[in-house]
């Protein structure tokens, strides 16, 4: 029997998970990642204890489906993007926490740039908007901020590395330090028409190019191989992409107009759009997908910060449950949200608005509101911006010539939800489907280590290997979905109506 080991290192949890050939789960293990919120909009991470969670879920894994390294073919690996680390490279140690993709405190230097002009040329090359959201003011924030980091960073002492690189750096005894195309393309450094960091690029944001891991398609056999005393034996790296270009790969979109949307702790859409750069008019980001080859592949992107987020808030700041699992039950308790509308802007809005200074509001509340209108608006809060995301997917898609998107498979913790799922099905008038394997974050990294590694012979049949689990069809008119976006949409722009005044 084939088997491989995907290493799943996300915003909240390290997990890892053994597959067989067929793309099914064998044996999973998972431990908690903790926050760190050292100031209102700041979040990081311990990158010890991601280390640590994530070796820890490996062992655990293989040894629940009493493997040796001997019996796995190869590892991939995918990642929560964006996540910025700096090491240093003779001892290994952190130079700072680790800055998580949600942290803020980069705003600044953002908004310096797109004064200064740079939005077109940062957008032209990268296919990224300037936002805090990438890695690089993050880097950049880093190096100005850590007492000698920057002369340390020049004398080539240090070295940048988003999750994968970290993981990679520590799996292979600290031999190898590199990323793949899917992760350096949401760094706002990395040209993605050309598949290079870019020099121009590095120079205005004053960051050393000694700094930058090698860049590798996803799917290869030079990521490396395991340190031997880690897992028993020495285990072939073969497959890395970021969190969402993995899911899109383990969904089977391998085609240009095939869409998918994750459910995570934040919501993130993807239409792979083939080997076409396509610049977004609708507040989308262009990005690198998953790559088998060196041949540039591209993907439109939305993301929305607070997805699976909200149904925590609920659970942690305001109490409504004990357990993330009970949000459903209560939601359902009431037949809609009677008029309640939630915009969980908690972290500002992602696309395709784009306001960092929007924060969360709650509209439409009467003395008949209660906990579980709320619950439900909260919920259907995820829906909206997904519908938000795959109208403007769509118009991008018609301006470019092609077809609306027909059809949304869905991933992630929260598609398990039979009511989001259905309301999303609703809210967008196409078929929302479910696969029989959800995991498909870790599927795809499992994928792209089978095809580098000789498992499986093209894309063709891991297509092939796709299930469909449960189709949700649309089943309200389209009026009444249309008047509930319209309502949507004025939500949001309460949600946003004192950005210009904020600082």
């Amino acid at each position: 029997m084939t088997y491989l080991l995907a290493l799943d290192q996300g915003t909240s949890s390290s997990r890892s998970i053994v597959f067989d050939r067929s793309g099914h789960i064998v044996t999973q293990a998972q431990l908690e990642l903790p926050q760190i919120y050292p100031r209102p909009g700041w979040v990081e991470h311990d990158a010890r204890e991601i280390w640590r969670t994530q070796l820890a879920t490996a062992r655990q894994a293989l040894a629940q489906a009493g493997l040796q390294a001997s019996d796995v073919r190869a590892i991939g690996i995918t990642n929560q993007r964006e996540t910025t680390l700096v090491w240093n490279r003779k001892t290994g140690a952190p130079i700072h926490h680790a800055i998580v993709w949600q942290d803020r405190r980069a705003e600044p230097a953002c908004a310096r740039l797109r004064e200064q002009g740079h939005e077109a040329l940062i957008q032209g090359k990268t296919g990224l908007r300037i936002d805090a959201y990438f890695s690089a003011t993050k880097l950049q924030w880093l190096l100005d901020n850590v007492p000698g980091a920057r002369t340390a960073a020049e004398s080539g002492e240090l070295a940048f590395g988003t999750i994968d690189s970290w993981l990679i750096w520590q799996l292979t005894g600290r031999r190898r330090h590199v990323t793949d195309v899917s992760n350096a393309s949401r760094t706002m450094l990395f040209n993605v028409r050309e598949n290079r960091w870019d020099d121009e690029l590095l120079a205005l944001l004053d960051i050393p190019r000694a700094l930058m891991p090698e860049v590798l398609p996803s799917a290869s056999l030079e990521f490396g191989a395991t340190d031997a005393e880690l897992l028993g034996g020495a285990i072939p790296i073969a497959g890395v992409a970021g969190d969402q270009q993995s899911a899109l790969f383990g969904q089977a979109c391998f085609s240009a107009g095939m869409a998918k949307n994750t459910y995570g702790t934040g919501c993130f859409m993807l239409m792979h759009t083939g080997q076409r750069f396509e610049t977004s008019h609708n507040g989308l980001l262009t990005t690198s997908a998953a790559q088998t080859s060196t041949t540039p592949e591209y993907a439109m992107e939305g993301s929305v910060f607070v997805g699976g987020a909200v149904v925590q808030w609920l659970r942690d700041g305001l109490q409504a449950i004990r357990a993330s699992s009970e949000v459903q039950q209560l939601a359902e308790s009431v037949p809609d949200s009677g008029g309640v509308m939630m915009v969980p802007a908690f972290t500002g809005l992602g696309a395709p608005y784009w306001q960092p200074e929007a924060r969360g509001t709650i509209t439409g509340l009467t003395r008949g509101s209660t906990l579980a209108h709320i619950a439900r608006a909260a919920l259907e809060s995820i829906a909206y911006q997904s519908a938000a995301l795959l109208q403007a997917m769509s118009r991008d898609a018609v301006a470019a010539g092609g077809a609306p998107v027909s059809e949304l498979r869905v991933d992630g913790g929260a598609c398990v939800n039979d009511l989001l799922m259905q309301f999303q099905a609703d809210l967008l008038g196409i078929p929302v489907v479910r696969p029989a394997c959800v995991e498909t974050t870790a599927l795809g990294a499992a994928y792209l280590a089978g095809l580098a590694s000789g498992v499986y012979a093209g894309t063709e049949e891991l297509a092939s290997l796709w299930r469909a689990e449960r189709r949700f069809v649309p089943t309200m008119a389209r009026e009444q979905a249309q008047a509930l976006m319209h309502r949507w949409e004025h939500a949001v722009a309460q949600a946003t109506l004192d950005c210009g005044q904020q600082k």
